[in-house]
């Protein structure tokens, strides 16, 4: 119907997406925000979120706008992820990631992210890069 999200826009993500914790927020063309509950487990040994779950946390948020910018019959994979890592994240704070896309071609696309912590603290900024296929392409 018109005015519905795109079909990708809706729905959970992956096993990966359920064994974080991952949620998708809100999705819209071209837009997705996820979050995650940064839990204990994914501190380092300085005790902050270690940069790998900030990272797919972006990937994720990235994937699923890029997802909504394609046809139904388009998948899409990253292939280059640049994460600048701004302020830490601490076991127990809700992360807020919102991917963007930038260009999204026939076979390559581009997002950017932004990662959000309590009170709208800046954590991460992140690009990323995507291999876009047509189904039964590999």
């Amino acid at each position: 119907q018109a005015g519905d999200p795109p079909p990708r826009a809706r729905g959970g993500g992956s096993p990966a997406w359920t064994f974080l914790g991952i949620q998708l927020v809100e999705a819209a063309q071209g837009r997705a925000v996820v979050e995650m509950d940064a839990r204990e487990q994914m501190a380092n040994s300085l005790g902050v979120i270690h940069g790998g779950f900030i990272a797919t946390i972006c990937d994720s948020a990235m994937a699923r706008a890029m997802s909504t910018a394609l046809p139904e019959s388009a998948r899409q994979v990253s292939f280059d992820l640049k994460v600048n890592f701004i302020n830490v994240a601490r076991p127990g704070e809700r992360l807020r990631a919102t991917g963007r896309v930038i260009h999204a071609g026939r076979r390559t696309g581009i997002a950017e992210c932004r990662v959000e912590g309590p009170g709208r603290t800046l954590v991460a900024t992140a690009t990323g890069s995507f291999a876009i296929s047509s189904e039964g392409e590999s």
